[in-house]
């Protein structure tokens, strides 16, 4: 009898405790979401938090646009270097794709074209910058898909560079979060996909200065109602079969992140994009349960001394920090748990040592990502001089010398006067 309640209470136990397992890696995965294909990522080192049929071929729309500006970017150095709207791109775009914002033989900067190709999302602006960077749209489309391959993509085909609809331009959310992540270490690709709005200046084709462009993303527009308070901006996209895409990044307490939305519909039944809906939920799941430990900062001593060979004495103890912060996303009741990193010092390490020097790395492992930072001196090592050194030390001897020869002689003198007295 007692044996069969002890059995009974630990079946108990384990059914409770089976329970609150499911229940914990349920708040990890279960986020329900409208759209057929997504994928959440943190945007410095690519890890990935949530993910729909990520690799499912799905049609980019104008999120191709994203690899556009990036080549672009990486191709152009100057950004008011000029190119000319030819009669080609602009006339290629089929009718409901074109903007009518750019004129033929209207000459602009690179810099005013990807204001147009990102924030009003301009397909003639698209073939325009393709075509100053390779001469074609069709060569364009070659360098995309190297570009893609060289990132490490796996199932994306570009032909374009602005996503108007073909059968064979097709990405997946994996590829485009990929993508996305190299373009966000641009800048200037920043700054202009978090811009509302944007004019275009008076060219020579077009004097008035009445082309105002306003953002295709509702979640940077602080005046529409699908407004996102973290939201730091990227590409939005449609075409009738690729529906409606999104690329969207965050930011809050210093978590970035990058959601690809793909294949979604329109708006829900209360009439907001579902799209930016899904963005939404994914970030907050994020932002509301995860926090970022501060495992190293920089400017701040990690290592409180290494011994320098050949150092001074008041210098061969140096301390070492690290390069940049290093930041991990935990949940919130690890945010303040100690995360030990791996130390990799050079394998000399002698003076003079002059400060902010590279002396080492340090590794911090947390899941599948690695977090590395460099070891910097955090001040000067002189070297030690040896033969002055040597010649401090027979200096040192001659002196203690000189000393003992004098104190010996005026004990000598007074023994040889004590004896007189006593003569």
């Amino acid at each position: 009898m007692k044996r069969n309640k002890l059995i009974a209470f630990l079946t108990i136990i384990i059914f409770v405790a089976m329970f609150f397992c499911n229940i914990a890696y349920a708040d990890e995965t279960n986020i329900e979401i409208g759209s057929p294909s997504a994928i959440l990522i943190e945007a410095d080192t690519g890890r990935i938090f949530y993910e729909k049929n990520p690799d499912e071929k799905m049609y980019p729309a104008s999120t191709t646009k994203v690899m556009t500006a990036l080549l672009v970017l990486e191709n152009i150095q100057d950004l008011q270097e000029k190119a000319t709207v030819s009669y080609k791109a602009v006339f290629t775009v089929p009718v409901g794709y074109s903007l009518d914002t750019l004129k033929v033989g209207e000459e602009l900067t690179i810099e005013d074209l990807l204001y147009a190709l990102l924030v009003k999302s301009s397909n003639e602006a698209a073939n325009v910058l393709a075509e100053h960077i390779s001469g074609s749209v069709e060569s364009f489309a070659t360098m995309m898909n190297a570009k893609a391959t060289e990132l490490g993509c796996t199932n994306t085909n570009f032909v374009n560079p602005n996503g108007i609809h073909n059968e064979n331009h097709y990405t997946t959310a994996r590829d485009l979060s990929i993508i996305t992540k190299e373009a966000m270490k641009n800048p200037t690709f920043r700054k202009i996909v978090s811009t509302v709005s944007y004019t275009l200046p008076s060219t020579n084709k077009y004097e008035k200065t009445d082309r105002i462009l306003f953002t295709t993303n509702d979640l940077i527009n602080k005046k529409n109602k699908n407004y996102y308070e973290y939201a730091i901006g990227i590409k939005t996209g449609y075409t009738t079969p690729a529906k409606n895409c999104l690329v969207a990044g965050a930011n809050k307490n210093k978590i970035e992140l990058i959601a690809v939305i793909l294949g979604a519909s329109k708006k829900d039944e209360n009439g907001y994009s579902i799209r930016d809906n899904d963005a939404k939920k994914l970030f907050n799941h994020i932002y509301d349960n995860y926090s970022k430990n501060m495992v190293a900062k920089a400017n701040e001593t990690i290592i409180q001394n290494i011994k320098v060979k050949g150092a001074t004495r008041d210098t061969k103890n140096l301390p070492l920090t690290v390069d940049k912060d290093i930041g991990i996303i935990v949940t919130n009741d690890k945010a303040n748990e100690k995360i030990e990193g791996t130390v990799e010092l050079n394998k000399e390490i002698k003076a003079p040592i002059a400060k902010g020097t590279t002396l080492g790395t340090i590794t911090y492992n947390y899941g599948d990502i690695e977090y590395k930072a460099n070891l910097i001196a955090v001040n000067d090592v002189k070297k030690s001089n040896i033969i002055l050194n040597i010649l401090r030390g027979l200096l040192a001897i001659l002196i203690l010398f000189i000393i003992y020869i004098t104190v010996a002689r005026i004990n000598r003198k007074k023994r040889k006067k004590i004896k007189y007295m006593y003569k």
